[in-house]
């Protein structure tokens, strides 16, 4: 059976190294910020942000030696914690064909990869559509 695309108020289209810049902080915070405003987003991450995702992150970061007490949540733990608290609100998919291309196959189960043709389909269900990254 087909997945159908949700409606929603924004698309945020993740594409770029996640740890190049500020990319994922800003998309995150502007997540974060419209969702707590009411709005609907979907996140659809391509590219070397395909990597956010996988499993293999496990719930926190190592440890920093500067400061061992602190425990920091894994960049998958915050999209896992984002999904739970905007429950039916916030989606977030995967490019299936950038995960494949990267061997990030791996993603937690609450990020369904999408086949790269299907991205249309994202497009159409947001009201507003908004790149961040490389193009």
């Amino acid at each position: 059976m087909p997945t159908q695309v949700p409606h929603t108020d924004v698309l945020l289209t993740v594409m770029g190294a996640p740890h190049e810049s500020d990319l994922v902080t800003s998309v995150l915070r502007m997540a974060q910020a419209m969702l707590e405003g009411g709005a609907t987003v979907q996140i659809w991450a391509c590219g070397y942000a395909t990597m956010l995702t996988q499993v293999g992150l496990g719930e926190s970061k190592p440890r920093d030696l500067a400061n061992w007490s602190t425990v920091y949540p894994s960049m998958a733990a915050v999209v896992q914690e984002m999904l739970a608290a905007f429950p039916g609100r916030l989606h977030w998919y995967a490019c299936r064909f950038c995960s494949d291309d990267r061997g990030a196959v791996a993603h937690i189960a609450q990020v369904p990869t999408r086949a790269p043709a299907k991205f249309a389909e994202h497009v159409a269900a947001a009201d507003k559509t908004l790149y961040l990254g490389v193009m």
